[in-house]
């Protein structure tokens, strides 16, 4: 079993930053590629990025925040991080991360390839 703990959402303007953190119990987290998700109201969960197990040398995000997030990973703290550059209003949701017990495969943004989440962060972009 896998506990995942987001932390770090929170209200800001638009073009500010944000960190989130995702803390993961257990003593092999180096194992686990990790993505994180994003729903906002009415809308389906959706990829946002996700990053190789290990050292993570293999990171993937989805169209709509290549070059303004970054996945990283800090496997002694058992911690994923998603730093959050130049925000957009579009960019509000709810932030979740989530572990893939394998590899990072080819199906990285599909949900169903994920096995554990953590209960989400709430972000809020304002213009």
């Amino acid at each position: 079993q896998v506990q995942l703990v987001e932390s770090g959402g929170g209200l800001v303007q638009a073009g500010d930053s944000l960190r989130l953190s995702c803390a993961a119990s257990g003593r092999t987290f180096s194992r686990y590629a990790m993505g994180w998700f994003r729903q906002a109201p009415g809308k389906e969960r959706e990829f946002v990025a996700a990053i190789s197990r290990s050292s993570g040398t293999t990171s993937y995000y989805a169209d709509s925040v290549k070059g303004r997030f970054t996945i990283s990973r800090d496997n002694a703290k058992n911690t994923v991080y998603l730093q959050m550059n130049s925000l957009k209003p579009e960019d509000t949701a709810v932030y979740y991360c989530a572990a893939d017990l394998d590899y990072l495969g080819s199906d990285y943004y599909s949900r169903s390839r994920y096995d554990y989440w953590g209960q989400g962060t709430q972000v809020t972009v304002s213009s």
